[in-house]
């Protein structure tokens, strides 16, 4: 199923978006109708690789702190976490070239490995988009506000 009809036109500052993931210590994503948030931390020591991990949304900047420090416990907490919000379909990562930065930011690190893992949450996030927007049309978990009579 083709979700085109959920993008929008909202405008995009790439470069903007490529000089915060250039220079970030941590970044979360959020996206337009999927909840769950891509956790990038391109942090690393000589035996641990970045992260990038698809998360539940946290409730508080304080949960997503704790949270953070649970999935990271070698690593101190980062003095801020970068929100990025997206609001554009998650393949425009690709076609933009934000992903391609991310990719960038996680190979500078030597850990290959942790390139492939962040392949693998986008491949994730692509599918719950797809799911959620099925979801959608199913009416799923969503309310009609407005009924043919």
């Amino acid at each position: 199923m083709a979700s085109g009809g959920l993008d929008n036109d909202f405008p995009v500052n790439v470069g903007e978006i490529l000089e915060v993931i250039r220079t970030a210590e941590v970044l979360i994503f959020r996206f337009l109708i999927v909840p769950q948030r891509l956790l990038v931390d391109p942090r690393h020591s000589a035996s641990e690789g970045p992260l990038v991990k698809v998360v539940p949304p946290a409730g508080s900047a304080e949960e997503r702190f704790r949270s953070l420090k649970q999935l990271r416990p070698s690593f101190a907490l980062p003095e801020r976490i970068t929100v990025i919000h997206w609001p554009k379909l998650i393949a425009r990562l690709e076609e933009s070239g934000v992903w391609a930065g991310i990719e960038r930011r996680i190979a500078e690190t030597g850990f290959p490995q942790s390139v492939t893992v962040a392949t693998q949450a986008l491949r994730e996030l692509k599918r719950l988009e797809q799911r959620e927007a099925q979801r959608a049309v199913q009416g799923e978990g969503y309310q009609t506000l407005w009924e043919r009579v």
